[in-house]
């Protein structure tokens, strides 16, 4: 079987994802500086004879590169990044170069060692346009460019189709809309769900930040990690060689999620509302239609079954 190398696999989405590829009997290469990223998240697969764990820095070139020689991977999944909009705002230049020089050094790899297949971590939501009406974002649409950590990941997208032309591997860019499930951190960089569930169950008031038109707050696609996952699947044994929004194409607002939240965890916690966060794109939904024409994926998992899930995985610790 091949191996695949997955940077950021520590992290909320990428140790679901290591969890996948090893059922599939991958050999699972994981780097991760844990900025982020919980060794507690890859628990259970420590003890995996086809797993292999590396605390290490992208951009750290010399150790990189000693990685790359030793393990010699078919693919490489590119989950490390630096995830907040609002971070991105307050320190561009760091922004930069995690997402950026990041991912430069990682490339500049994925060519010497001739690696076969990249599967690159975009963002539905950075990267959708102005919807108006009830159309939604398709990858074929110019993207509004409204942070730092949109033009990144808007170059980084670019990056990685120029060096397929130069290296010969096969990609695919997945722009993810917003994730929610097990393992995911209240930080404030990996949306709102997180953060809502967190004082919900702790009884502690939340905070919508609302524009003057949209009382309820910006609307997002929120897709289930254990549907992600299988979108990483699907593209990992079939290359699509360009951007697929990977979402519901259902359009939420942050108190419609709050309410879910309340329903599901069986809570009137109240929630206060001010006004706007810097940098926040007002409406986002995705058009994930190119993702199923190409390799069949459809999402299984709705929002409140979802925050089920949730809720089970947490009475769990």
């Amino acid at each position: 079987m091949a191996k695949v190398l997955i940077t950021g696999g520590a992290g909320f989405i990428g140790s679901h994802i290591t969890e996948a590829y090893l059922k599939k009997q991958y050999e699972v290469v994981v780097v991760d500086d844990l900025s982020s990223g919980r060794l507690e998240n890859l628990s259970d697969v420590m003890s995996n004879k086809l797993f292999r764990f590396y605390k290490t820095d992208i951009r750290n070139a010399d150790e990189m590169e000693k990685i790359f020689a030793d393990e010699k991977p078919d693919i490489v999944s590119h989950h490390a990044a630096q995830k907040s909009v609002p971070h991105s705002i307050d320190a561009p230049i760091e922004d930069a170069d995690k997402n950026v020089m990041g991912l430069l050094n990682v490339l500049a790899l994925v060519g010497k060692y001739k690696v076969k297949n990249v599967l690159y971590v975009s963002s539905g939501g950075a990267l959708s346009k102005p919807i108006i009406g009830d159309e939604k974002s398709r990858e074929s649409d110019y993207p509004q460019i409204e942070s730092p950590y949109a033009v990144t990941k808007f170059a980084g997208e670019n990056y990685v189709k120029i060096y397929s032309s130069l290296y010969g591997y096969k990609y695919s860019i997945l722009r993810y809309a917003n994730i929610y499930g097990p393992r995911q951190i209240a930080d404030g960089e990996c949306g709102v769900i997180p953060i809502f569930v967190g004082n919900v169950v702790a009884n502690k008031p939340s905070i919508l930040m609302t524009y003057a038109d949209m009382p309820r707050g910006c609307t997002r696609d929120y897709v289930f990690v254990g549907d992600v996952v299988e979108a990483n699947m699907l593209l990992t044994e079939k290359p699509v060689n360009c951007p697929v929004n990977v979402g519901t194409g259902i359009e939420v607002s942050m108190m419609d999620i709050y309410e879910a939240i309340l329903t599901v965890f069986e809570s009137t916690q109240p929630i206060k509302v001010t006004g706007p966060r810097l940098g926040d794109i007002k409406r986002s939904v995705l058009d994930a239609s190119r993702l199923k024409n190409l390799v069949g994926w459809s999402p299984s998992v709705d929002l409140v079954n979802g925050l089920r899930i949730l809720k089970d995985s947490m009475a769990k610790k």
